[in-house]
């Protein structure tokens, strides 16, 4: 949907006329003349397209901003885990013929889209977009720095900042800062980190950047105050509002790398609970990646939802196995056969609970 909605956007207005995005570029003008883009580089299209990064990269030079950098993340999730040197190559080609934007960063998104406050994570990203922490090269050296990078088995999800173009390329005191990724759940920490107070959670010990106007491509919280290039549609009776109006009660679980699916996706986009909707959060591992633990929290989310179910106190309820998508993108096959093997046997606990309490 949100992908299908920023396409048809950018074909029929090319972004030129997007009151946000014009007034991003305004901002920036009137101020020093500097604007960042940040966000995935791929064509994945799950959190992010590389077609709507080159439609903003012509728009804003349209617009008439002087400078504009472009803060890279490596993807390698949604895409081959070493597909990210041809991106890199295709969008150091398409800034050579526009003659216009300028690499600042590189770095996998591993650290710059955690979605389960790993904050230590986000401070890889947050220092390199600000002070430039990580190995300096040239945008022409670039792709022969990441490939070195994959014979050391560091793939694009955890690449390490690479940066580029020195100190000019930071975000700096009243820079503006455009995110480009049009899904929520992985740029709300960073951009809280960026625009908000949430800089103190990532503990850097560096000066965080005053008077910095972020922008994101969706909104990525309703509570934040950035404007967003493309407002959310409204999504008329989903399931869990037609529940709420009917007066029935509802219970919607999910380990924390889930939880967004089961609550603000699964809701149409809302934030809110709806009436008599009841939710749980399970905490999701603390371990470097899930093929480590391939069973995540599933135990976990089963054992809550077969006491759910036993209680009767719900009509409705509903969950979100996490391992076999989280395992799965680690491209480990052999956890993944145990990520599946674990759900199903979650699976067969809820259904045997079901058959159990059903009426």
């Amino acid at each position: 949907m949100e992908l299908f909605t920023v396409q048809l956007s950018e074909v029929k207005h090319a972004n030129v006329k997007n009151e946000a995005l014009v007034n991003a570029c305004n901002r920036a003008k009137s101020g020093n003349g500097r604007l960042h883009l940040a966000g995935l580089v791929s064509d994945g299209g799950v959190h992010s397209h590389i077609d709507h990064l080159f439609a903003l990269i012509k728009a804003i030079k349209q617009l008439g901003v002087p400078e504009l950098y472009l803060h890279f993340y490596g993807d390698g999730r949604d895409t081959s885990p070493t597909s990210g040197v041809g991106f890199l190559e295709q969008t150091i080609a398409f800034l050579k013929e526009q003659k216009y934007c300028q690499l600042a960063t590189i770095v996998g998104r591993y650290y710059a889209m955690d979605r389960d406050k790993r904050w230590e994570r986000i401070c890889v990203a947050y220092e390199a977009m600000i002070a430039g922490k990580g190995e300096a090269t040239t945008v022409e050296e670039a792709p022969a720095v990441v490939r070195k990078r994959y014979a050391a088995n560091e793939t694009d999800e955890f690449l390490k900042p690479i940066i580029l173009n020195g100190d000019k390329g930071r975000v700096k005191d009243n820079d503006t800062l455009i995110f480009f990724d049009y899904r929520a759940d992985r740029m709300r920490e960073i951009s809280e980190v960026m625009g908000m107070e949430r800089y103190k959670d990532c503990k850097s010990s560096l000066p965080h950047p005053k008077n910095v106007q972020v922008i994101g491509m969706t909104q990525y919280k309703v509570e934040f105050p950035f404007p967003a290039l493309f407002p959310p549609l409204v999504n008329k009776n989903v399931l869990a509002e037609w529940l709420a109006t009917q007066g029935l009660t509802q219970f919607h679980c999910a380990e924390t790398e889930k939880y967004a699916h089961v609550t603000f996706f699964f809701n149409g986009g809302v934030e809110k609970q709806f009436e008599n909707e009841e939710r749980f959060m399970v905490p999701s591992p603390k371990v470097a990646t899930y093929d480590l633990l391939p069973e995540m929290s599933s135990v976990g989310v089963a054992d809550k939802m077969v006491e759910q179910i036993k209680s009767k106190k719900h009509p409705f309820v509903m969950c979100n196995f996490a391992p076999p998508d989280m395992v799965g993108h680690t491209g480990v096959y052999e956890a993944a056969v145990k990520a599946c093997e674990a759900t199903d046997r979650a699976i067969g606990r809820i259904f045997e609970a079901c058959k159990e309490n059903g009426e």
